[in-house]
């Protein structure tokens, strides 16, 4: 079997066509149809009533958070158990992250978060919620202490294009939220992110920031901004990829189903807890180990059959960068660190590679697992 990637962008749609257009047109940089095309695309999508695009999704991090108001001094909550970005973007905004655990369904603890905003603690501007794996927090919830608190609420669903909260495409819940078009992602744009936002006022804003705070075509400018914008090229890529969107998310659940089928009465690999509020895009299959001993060793095994696969995150509040930061406890984050290992899920991945990993998976045998309680 040739080597099978973890996650490879599916283009067998008209990208090339799209691309080409751009091309014949001379519309390549960061003004074009495409792009406002693009936006309308993603808004009508997730539902919300605007979307700004951006040069790629850390940087839609960043302008979400500077639109919020969060600026030096202030905190902003956010999971422990992330990517690295949702605390970079905090860095770059000037604030700092307040890290907090993950509840048992992996995703940021609504009522840590409550205990948290109780105090009042006016440095606060802003809880970051991730929807970690492609599937939705528990927003509602989040949302809720938030509004109680008038504290600012940005979806991080970098990953969960497609997601959903009780029926509700996840990207409407916050006062703003940001998306993901990186290679490794259900859709991509060979890069690029979007902002979602209800607020008109924060959609400009966004806007402005992003074009250098320009004022109309002179060099005047009334703040300062930054080159954050997506380019026709990208646009163009995502607008080929949304046309397949919901068939693409489709195919990812069907391998989803057949991992769950084998892998789901194993003592040593067990599957993510289940949530009964939402369901996610089936962007990664992840599945959790003993230990971290125990992944590595998955995923090395997995590598010697030519098959990709990867560690997930890992808890951030310990690391280098950010162990000055403030935090609560995090022993559920702490806990899952090292031990999540993602399988091949790109929604090419043909029915023989598929056969072939659940082959070579079901050699493994690790020591019995228990879940993060």
């Amino acid at each position: 079997m040739e080597r099978i990637p973890l996650t490879i962008p599916d283009l067998r749609g008209r990208e090339i066509e799209f691309l080409s257009n751009c091309v014949q047109t001379n519309w390549v940089s960061t003004a074009g149809p495409q792009i406002t095309d693009f936006e309308n695309v993603i808004k009508s999508f997730v539902g919300s009533t605007y979307a700004v695009s951006a040069v790629n999704g850390t940087c839609a991090l960043h302008l979400a958070l500077m639109a919020a108001g969060v600026g030096p001094g202030d905190l902003v909550i956010v999971p422990d158990w992330t990517f690295a970005a949702s605390i970079n973007a905090i860095y770059h905004a000037g604030a700092l992250p307040y890290f907090h655990d993950i509840s048992r369904d992996w995703s940021l603890d609504p009522e840590s978060v409550a205990e948290t905003l109780a105090t009042k603690d006016t440095r606060i501007k802003a809880v970051l919620a991730v929807h970690p794996l492609g599937r939705p927090a528990d927003i509602e919830n989040i949302r809720r202490y938030c509004e109680k608190y008038d504290v600012a609420l940005i979806e991080d669903a970098a990953g969960a294009l497609g997601a959903t909260y009780k029926g509700k495409k996840v990207g409407t819940f916050g006062h703003l939220a940001v998306f993901s078009f990186n290679g490794n992602k259900v859709i991509t744009a060979g890069g690029g992110g979007m902002i979602t936002t209800n607020d008109k006022n924060l959609a400009q804003h966004v806007r402005h920031i992003s074009t250098q705070a320009r004022l109309g075509n002179d060099y005047s400018h009334d703040a300062v901004g930054w080159n954050y914008r997506m380019t026709n090229l990208n646009a163009a890529l995502g607008l080929a990829q949304m046309e397949r969107c919901d068939e693409m998310i489709a195919a990812r659940h069907e391998i989803a189903k057949r991992y769950d089928e084998v892998l789901r009465l194993r003592t040593d690999i067990l599957l993510p807890p289940s949530i009964d509020y939402g369901v996610g895009n089936a962007w990664l299959y992840n599945v959790l180990c003993a230990d971290a001993g125990t992944a590595t060793a998955l995923v090395t095994y997995l590598q010697e059959q030519n098959i990709e696969s990867r560690i997930f995150w890992r808890a951030l509040s310990d690391q280098r960068p950010y162990a000055n930061a403030p935090r609560r406890p995090c022993n559920r984050a702490k806990a899952l660190s090292g031990r999540v290992v993602s399988l091949p899920s790109s929604s090419s991945l043909t029915t023989q590679q598929q056969d072939y990993i659940l082959q070579v998976v079901s050699r493994f045998v690790g020591p019995q697992c228990h879940p993060i309680v």
